[in-house]
């Protein structure tokens, strides 16, 4: 299997390079999120996220681990299952997270009109927002 080998160099000194190294993919900062309100298995996570196909959905979650944002427990038994939860570097996180569904919730209808007018994207996505059983 070959990697890709990039052709300039990322500058890890730059926060914004860092942040975005290990949140900036579509799905994780929603991830955090919906760990943070409790759901730890990835099936959970997936159901949540309707519009992430479930190999996205572990390939980040795999990613975070690999980060240090997440933590990764086996629990034995039939049928196996995974859980994972917020390290403390996850935990950091959180209020950047909250911020940026701050900002989100400020300027959605302005989003909304920009997003609706040239697509027929959805108008929420199923994440950052109360969830609701």
């Amino acid at each position: 299997m070959q990697t890709y080998e990039r052709k300039t160099p990322e500058d890890l000194d730059c926060g914004i390079t860092v942040f975005m190294k290990v949140l900036g993919a579509k799905w994780k900062p929603c991830i955090v999120d919906l760990i943070n309100r409790g759901y730890k298995r990835p099936s959970e996570i997936q159901r949540k996220l309707i519009t992430a196909t479930p190999r996205v959905v572990e390939m980040q979650l795999s990613e975070l681990e690999i980060f240090g944002i997440l933590s990764k427990k086996v629990h034995k038994g039939f049928p196996l299952h995974v859980e994972y939860s917020l390290t403390a570097m996850g935990q950091s996180i959180l209020p950047v997270i909250l911020s940026m569904d701050q900002w989100g919730a400020t300027y959605s209808d302005k989003v909304k009109k920009v997003v609706n007018g040239k697509t027929n994207t959805p108008q929420s996505l199923p994440c950052l927002h109360p969830v609701t059983e």
